[in-house]
């Protein structure tokens, strides 16, 4: 029963995220209709209602209690910046001809980014915080925090991408690496090659057929083959690591799961079939079968972009040497023990 209430609650949340963007889309849409056409002044009032009443009904669904003025403050700023730029034509014409309307959304957004550079600036002024969380931090006080960490982790993949040829991998201090990348090497340089040639290919093709969707199927393809190329190799530049606090077991960009120490009852090279594909066990091989497993006393959650998933008690993932990770941690278990 509690886990049919909790998948209903992660359903609704879910919901309550995408309903917000579909919403503003289908307004956006409506006043491109010949009907908003021929009564601009109120299509752009219902558009502006429309829109800031969206943003405050998800700004109260994800927040428990009363939200905060500046919260109430970005959400009204976000209404009129969607409203401004996503208007067609007619509509914004009509919206810079009535000043009143106009001065007072310019008034709200210019307030927001004031009161919210402020925030910004306390936030970086801040001792002791790493300087990559200073920053987001800051930003999430003028943008949305998830466009903000959307946009962080689109840099990162483009940076490692493009700029990271060589060097050490991610490894912070105190902190031991184990590699996994060795035994994915031969398969992520087979998916490079046949990304290249598709690539070829759709260009060779499509330009016959048309130009334009050519050069739009190029870009896109050029795209994701940067994206792949950062994919493979952040393999090696995010190493699972061994901290005083847990097992961080890493796939690249695609899982980051602390696993704390005290959680974890026994490691295992051995197991059956049935433990992985059981569904309270969390998976992070690629493309093997795992050689490492965790067992843990209590159950964990791993989060992914949309929704809570788990939980799960066991952590399985393949090392390219386990030994050494499996005596240190058999050592760290022994020594939290006594």
């Amino acid at each position: 029963m509690t886990t049919q209430t909790s998948t209903g609650d992660d359903r609704w949340k879910v919901i309550a995220k995408i309903a917000p963007f579909m919403i503003v889309a289908l307004a956006g849409l409506a006043v491109r209709t010949p009907l908003a056409a021929a009564y601009p002044l109120t299509a752009l009032l219902l558009f502006l209602w429309l829109v800031s009443d969206t943003l405050m009904l998800a700004l109260i669904a994800q927040t428990s209690g009363k939200p905060e003025r500046r919260a109430v403050l970005g959400a009204l700023a976000g209404a009129s910046l969607t409203v401004w730029l996503g208007s067609p034509s007619a509509i914004r014409s009509v919206l810079l001809d009535t000043p009143v309307l106009a001065t007072t959304m310019v008034a709200i957004i210019l307030g927001h980014v004031a009161w919210a550079a402020v925030r910004a600036s306390r936030v970086l002024s801040r001792q002791g915080a790493d300087r990559k969380e200073r920053w987001m931090s800051a930003a999430s006080e003028i943008f949305p925090p998830t466009l903000v960490r959307l946009a962080v982790m689109e840099m990162t993949v483009i940076h490692m991408a493009l700029f990271r040829w060589g060097g050490p991998a991610d490894v912070p201090a105190n902190a031991r690496a184990f590699s996994y990348h060795k035994h994915l090497t031969p398969m992520c340089a087979a998916l490079l090659i046949l990304s290249a040639i598709e690539i070829a290919v759709y260009h060779l093709l499509v330009g016959h057929w048309s130009r334009t969707a050519a050069i739009v199927m190029f870009i896109l393809s050029d795209v994701g083959f940067v994206y792949l190329v950062g994919l493979i190799k952040s393999f090696r530049f995010r190493p699972v690591l061994l901290t005083a606090e847990g097992v961080h077991v890493r796939a690249g960009f695609l899982m980051d799961q602390l696993v704390p120490l005290d959680a974890i009852v026994a490691v295992d090279s051995e197991f059956s079939g049935e433990e992985i594909r059981d569904p309270a066990t969390l998976n992070a091989a690629l493309l093997a079968w795992p050689n490492v497993l965790l067992r843990l006393d209590r159950p964990l959650h791993r989060r992914s972009l949309l929704k809570k998933r788990g939980p799960f008690d066991r952590i399985a993932f393949r090392l390219d040497d386990p030994e050494p990770f499996i005596r240190l941690l058999v050592w760290r278990l022994g020594h939290r023990a006594t």
